[in-house]
């Protein structure tokens, strides 16, 4: 029999980039093929892949963020023509994330290219778009659904698209390789991203009891939420707050899962009356897009979420509330006279219209600029949350004057002990644990712990590593 190898491509010692290679028999597959987002790696999305995209079978997207699906235009630039494979609710997120990135990158482009030519020098990547909105539409078509719990054919390969629990349509796979009861027959788990258990909107993660492999997410590794089930008390205190002060709450908001959810709880407590009545921004025209998406595949989401629905009552509108769309209306935010709530993109402030919130609200010390999600290092946000006293925005130098305030529990991703009972869960000890999508640091600590248990064998692969399962 063939070898069975993984390799690992992204994602391996940094948290964005996920991207591993399965290649079994004659089956050659891709899971996920993610943006590498930190500062100091995005010089990797420029790098040739380490295999042939024409090869390829195929790509199992375990969901529709950037880190996991970002790179699939230049993969198919580059020959790739098989299927891409993911649930339904991936298959329409999908492509308004990759369009609004190919967007970006397109603007990026030309404004990098303009200002290197009037300064006379080069930038440290090329003037041109990674992507473009013609990359996109190409990837487009590779795309098919999967049901979720419906085992697919593929080779020698069987794969199950689990429940995950982080945003909507996102899935761990189960894949089999070769058949049960032959000789070298094996199953490998792929977590995609854990979300937290009782979490609004979202259904619960899957558990596993059997599987030989298991490669699994370890974002938030190195601490618990402490603060998730307190999460109306906190939200609440800072609105409140922010508003006998006379400012703004700023908040950096991913536009997939984090928006759906604040509004969620936003829209909760107004009618409890826990906030007074404010005017309220959703200030991204994807974020827009996406809640649509959340409010067509409301099959998918929890049972309180979708017995609001049925009651009449969607979860993500409320009194006060503004989709915005254009550049105009964003502008007129900032005009505004009194306190209000400005949710806007992107979530780690590498771009998009929240650094123009920023730049009005960073140094007045009556706003506050609350995050609500993960920051990655190197990131504008991680520096503004580790408290650096002035940050850059638009080649302007700001004071930070303004509360800076996180909420943890809003995560998306499950806490250290979470992980440890999902690794827990498998009746047999895994032959082997592979650790990804995390900080370095957080890895080795969380292996360190995992290996206690049972001696079990856990790995904190390196970037390009490659592994023989057999």
């Amino acid at each position: 029999m063939e070898e069975t190898r993984l390799s690992f491509l992204g994602a391996a010692r940094q948290v964005t980039g996920s991207s591993y290679l399965l290649e079994s028999g004659p089956s050659r597959v891709l899971v996920d093929c993610g943006l590498h987002q930190e500062r100091h790696f995005q010089a990797r999305n420029w790098d040739r892949f380490l295999f042939d995209p024409g090869a390829l079978d195929a790509v199992f997207l375990t969901h529709a963020h950037l880190d996991h699906c970002g790179l699939l235009p230049k993969l198919v630039r580059e020959g790739f023509s098989g299927q891409i494979l993911t649930t339904p609710a991936s298959a329409e997120i999908a492509p308004i994330v990759l369009h609004d990135a190919a967007r970006i990158l397109e603007e990026d482009a030309a404004f990098k290219k303009k200002r290197h030519q009037k300064e006379g020098r080069r930038g440290p990547f090329p003037e041109v778009p990674l992507f473009t909105t013609a990359d996109v539409d190409k990837v487009i078509p590779l795309i098919e659904t999967v049901a979720y719990d419906e085992p697919v054919e593929f080779g020698n390969l069987s794969a199950t698209f689990r429940e995950a629990g982080h945003i909507l349509g996102s899935a761990m796979i189960e894949v089999e390789m070769g058949r049960p009861g032959e000789p070298g027959f094996k199953t490998i788990v792929f977590s995609g991203d854990i979300g937290q258990s009782q979490r609004p909107l979202m259904r619960e993660p899957s558990f596993f009891d059997n599987a030989d492999f298991a490669v699994m997410e370890s974002t938030y590794g190195d601490r618990a939420h402490e603060d998730k089930g307190r999460l109306d008390n906190l939200l609440a205190d800072v609105i409140n707050d922010t508003v006998e002060k006379g400012g703004n709450i700023v908040i950096p908001t991913f536009a997939v899962d984090r928006a759906q959810e604040l509004m969620f709880f936003l829209s909760r407590l107004f009618d409890d009356k826990r906030i007074p009545s404010l005017r309220t921004f959703l200030d991204s025209p994807m974020a827009v897009e996406i809640t649509a998406v959340y409010e067509r595949h409301r099959e998918d989401l929890d049972e309180e979420a979708r017995a609001l629905f049925r009651s009449g009552r969607d979860p993500f509108r409320f009194p006060g509330l503004k989709f915005v769309r254009t550049r105009e209306e964003s502008k007129a935010v900032n005009s505004i006279k009194g306190s209000c709530i400005i949710m806007a993109g992107s979530g780690m402030c590498t771009g998009g219209r929240i650094k123009h919130h920023l730049a009005r609200n960073i140094s007045r010390s009556e706003s506050t600029v609350l995050f609500v999600g993960f920051q990655a290092k190197g990131t504008l946000g991680r520096l503004i949350l580790d408290g650096a006293p002035q940050v850059r925005i638009f080649r302007q130098t700001f004071p930070v004057r303004a509360r800076i305030a996180q909420i943890h529990g809003f995560s998306a991703h499950a806490d250290r002990p979470a992980l440890i009972g999902w690794v827990g869960h498998f009746k047999k000890p895994l032959r082997r644990l592979f650790l990804v999508h995390g900080d370095e640091d957080v890895l080795e600590s969380l292996a360190a712990e995992l290996r206690k248990d049972k001696g079990r064998d856990v790995v904190v692969p390196g970037p390009g590593e490659t592994f023989s399962l057999d």
